[in-house]
């Protein structure tokens, strides 16, 4: 079952944290020692004005160079329009600064929208008089729709694939992003275990709109210019493990109760080669993907 959106945003930036600051906030990647990390418990601070209690949703402790000490990093993800988020960053900052401010020397909110509407997010509390600056607050932030998704496509980075298609696109390019994802997807394959491919590809999954048509001309068109990881495409392909691979299975497995388990196997492989032709794979291409000799393809066509 797909995890919930906050749920599997959060278990991103979690994860691949390190990569997340790699990605939106280089000057300060170059500031944080990553070998000295440590999650916090989620924080319950009370808003005293609006009388509300609120969870913040990642706090995490981390060794900072330039202070030789530990900081504190707070991450906020926000997917809803609310012209006053900026004020509960504030909140949010004040009360870590007191309860934290003998133990930590600094505290860096940062703020991810993940918002499809396209706006200038403020990011800046002030208050002033004539003369004099009372108070000027100023989060980090990333607008992902802000981002130019062609900018990130040759990263081999974990967060720019899963959020990709949250990035800034026009409707023409839909199709494009979406193979693009897939074309990274493959290259993380290759320094990624199961559970963190997985997880990437769970996110990726909430933002991209399935269209099996297009998904089958990609995939076609990835085999092609990929021989060698056809069967790794298909692997990864959610869209088609849900009308193919695992569809095939599912019908082996429901034959082998009635027949046998070996010959449900053997019918639920056959199932899905017979959908791999129908949708205009050649026997080669087949073959290649599922390492079987040809001839057993050619047979079931």
């Amino acid at each position: 079952m797909p995890l919930p959106h906050d749920e599997a945003f959060k278990k991103l930036l979690e994860t691949f944290f390190q990569e997340f600051i790699e990605l939106f906030f280089p000057e300060l990647d170059a500031m944080l020692d990553y070998s000295e990390t440590r999650f916090l418990m989620q924080e319950l601070l009370v808003d005293i004005v609006g009388e509300e209690a609120r969870e913040l949703d990642l706090l995490l402790e981390i060794r900072y160079k330039g202070l030789d000490g530990y900081i504190l990093i707070h991450l906020e993800p926000q997917s809803y329009r609310d012209n006053r988020f900026h004020e509960r960053m504030f909140i949010y900052f004040s009360r870590l600064f007191e309860r934290y401010r003998k133990e930590h020397k600094l505290i860096i909110p940062i703020a991810i929208f993940t918002s499809d509407e396209i706006r200038e997010e403020q990011d800046t509390l002030e208050m002033v008089i004539p003369e004099h600056h009372i108070l000027r607050f100023q989060f980090l932030k990333v607008e992902l729709r802000k981002q130019n998704w062609r900018r990130f496509i040759d990263s081999d980075n974990a967060v720019a694939a899963a959020l990709l298609a949250k990035m800034g696109y026009t409707t023409r390019e839909a199709r494009d992003v979406r193979r693009e994802f897939l074309r990274m997807f493959m290259k993380l394959k290759t320094r990624l275990d199961q559970g963190r491919l997985a997880l990437v590809m769970s996110v990726a999954d909430l933002y991209f709109k399935p269209d099996r048509a297009q998904d089958e001309e990609i995939i076609k068109e990835l085999m092609i210019q990929y021989p060698e990881e056809g069967e790794a495409i298909m692997e990864l392909m959610p869209a088609w493990k849900r009308w193919g691979y695992e569809e095939g299975i599912a019908e082996g497995i429901e034959k082998g109760i009635e027949q046998g388990i070996e010959q449900g196997i053997e019918q639920g492989q056959a199932e899905i080669i017979r959908k791999l032709l129908l949708h205009g794979f050649t026997p080669e291409e087949v073959s290649k993907a599922l390492e079987l000799p040809v001839e057993k393809i050619k047979k079931l066509m």
